[in-house]
Parts: C-alpha cells; sequence; structure tokens
C-alpha cells in the first residue's frame, strides 16, 4: 500500500511539472541584463573578448617595459574600452530597443508534448523539440530555438521559488542538450 502511494504521489508532481502555466512582462533593467548574459556567453564572443584581454595585458607589459610607444598604448585601449562598451552597454541597448516583445505581456503554457506563448494578439505553439537548448541567467531562463534565436522567459513570473525550481526540471526533461 505505501509503495502504491509513494507512486502515485511521484505521478501526480510529474504531473505537475508538465502541466504549468505562468504570466508575465518584461522589466527592461532586467532584459538589458539577461542580453549581456546571452552575448558574453555565445562562444565566439567570449573567444574575441579572451584574445582582447591577453591584447590588452600585453599591451600594458610592453608599454612598462618601453618596447611600445604611447601612442600604440593608448590604441590598444581605446579598441579595449570600445569593444567591452558595445558588448555591455550598445548591443543589448540596440536589441532591446528593435525587439518589440518586450514590450509586451504574455502568458505561456508548459504542457507534456508542447508549449505555448500566448498573447493579446494571438498565441503560437512549438513542440519541445523545436528548443536546441536553455541556459538559465539570474532572472531569466533562455530558450534557444538555435544559436541565435532564443526567448527570454521571466522567472518572476513564477508564483514562488517552487515553482522556478519545477520550471527548471521541466526544461531539464524536456530540452535535448
Amino acid at each position: 500500500m505505501r509503495q502504491r502511494n509513494v507512486s502515485q504521489n511521484l505521478h501526480e508532481n510529474h504531473v505537475c511539472l508538465t502541466a504549468m502555466t505562468i504570466s508575465f512582462a518584461y522589466d527592461k533593467k532586467q532584459v538589458l541584463q539577461a542580453l549581456r548574459y546571452h552575448f558574453i556567453s555565445r562562444p565566439e564572443i567570449k573567444t574575441m573578448l579572451i584574445v582582447v584581454n591577453v591584447f590588452a595585458i600585453v599591451s600594458v607589459t610592453l608599454y612598462a617595459f618601453g618596447k611600445i610607444t604611447p601612442v600604440a598604448f593608448l590604441v590598444g585601449s581605446g579598441l579595449w574600452l570600445v569593444l567591452m562598451i558595445s558588448f555591455w552597454f550598445i548591443l543589448p541597448g540596440i536589441v532591446y530597443r528593435r525587439a518589440e516583445t518586450f514590450q509586451h505581456s504574455f502568458t505561456m503554457y508548459f504542457e507534456e508534448d508542447d508549449f505555448t506563448l500566448a498573447h493579446s494578439n494571438g498565441s503560437r505553439k512549438w513542440p519541445w523539440k523545436a528548443l536546441s537548448s536553455f541556459i538559465e541567467s539570474p532572472h531569466f531562463f533562455h530558450l534557444y530555438f538555435d544559436s541565435r534565436s532564443f526567448f527570454l522567459v521571466p522567472k518572476s513570473g513564477c508564483r514562488d521559488k517552487d515553482e522556478v525550481f519545477a520550471l527548471r526540471q521541466l526544461l531539464k526533461e524536456k530540452v535535448r542538450k
């Protein structure tokens, strides 16, 4: 009898994990931070940032030993500064302004075979296999359809930490790595 109750509870918990609804709107500061996280987590940008930082360190070292002129050091430092400002402020700001998505409110329905994004103008349903991956940042789940196409799901749309945990578990179960 006890084993049956445990099995029944596990089944009920599984059903609970696969049938979830959240509603949300976007907060600009959190979205900009999530976009920064997205850009910096891309492998090509990570590689470029590492190369530019190594270049900056080498530049400082060579300048300190008198091997390069102050002008060369300033040009290298200027390039580093422009790159950092671009990835931290300019790029996220451009994406935020161009994407009308962040100005609306949504409801998402997570089910066994698919998930649906609903808006006052309509809805769209995707099978779980449409997602190539997901990552988690402090305020969002980033659902990736491919390396450049993704959707931000705010954790603030969940009722509490338990629902955030349940959504995390659901995404781990449904989204292939």
